[in-house]
Parts: structure tokens; C-alpha cells; sequence
């Protein structure tokens, strides 16, 4: 395995936040138990548990995408934006973690203290 670039790093930290995605007025995720994924350059993202997330309103994507940090991802899809939500079945051992969750862009992300 490769290491990462100088100065590159990433980190994967249990969080409390209460995290709520909202796309079009649907409720797609929401958690108090977020991962927070902090990578150099990149804004913090949120892995959200399956448990938190309606996958049922999911549909599975041909897209993937390989990050040389944390893997090979699959995308989902909601009807009106495609490939909206990401995970990684076998990430890189430095990311374990996020290992299964889910990952949203592109929506509403509220978060606050509720």
C-alpha cells in the first residue's frame, strides 16, 4: 500500500452531532451518530449508519469511483439526482470505520443540537 502525500491526512472520528438530509422535502437520513471523515482539503463529511438511513428510498447506481485513500465507493441514487449517496463495502484499512455507511452531497444537511 501506498503511503499517502506529505501533508495529506485523514481522520475518521466517532460523532454526536445531530445530522438531518433532507432532499426535496423527504427525509433521507438522519443521525446522532455520525462519523466525521476529515480529510486534507476536502470539507468534513458525515459516514451515517445504515440504521439511520432509508435506504428504501435508495436506488443502487453502476457508478463507482476509487479514492486512493479510502477505496473502491458504490453510489445511490433518488429520483430526480443521481449517484447523491456513497459508501465503501471495503475501504482501506486507515478508514475501517466508515466501513457499510452512507454519505450524502449536493443536499440539505442540517445540523444542530436538537
Amino acid at each position: 500500500m501506498t503511503p499517502p502525500p506529505v501533508g495529506h491526512r485523514i481522520t475518521v472520528e466517532q460523532g454526536t452531532t445531530h445530522v438531518r438530509v433532507v432532499r426535496e422535502g423527504r427525509l433521507l437520513a438522519e443521525s446522532r451518530r455520525p462519523l466525521l471523515l476529515r480529510e486534507t482539503g476536502l470539507p468534513v463529511r458525515y459516514y451515517l449508519p445504515p440504521d439511520d438511513v432509508r435506504t428504501e428510498l435508495l436506488t443502487p447506481s453502476d457508478t463507482t469511483t476509487h479514492c486512493p485513500f479510502k477505496g473502491d465507493a458504490s453510489y445511490w441514487s433518488v429520483p430526480g439526482r443521481a449517484d447523491l449517496v456513497w459508501s465503501y463495502s471495503e475501504p482501506l484499512p486507515q478508514v475501517a470505520a466508515i466501513k457499510g455507511h452512507f454519505c450524502f452531497y449536493e443536499t440539505e444537511v442540517v445540523v444542530g443540537s436538537e
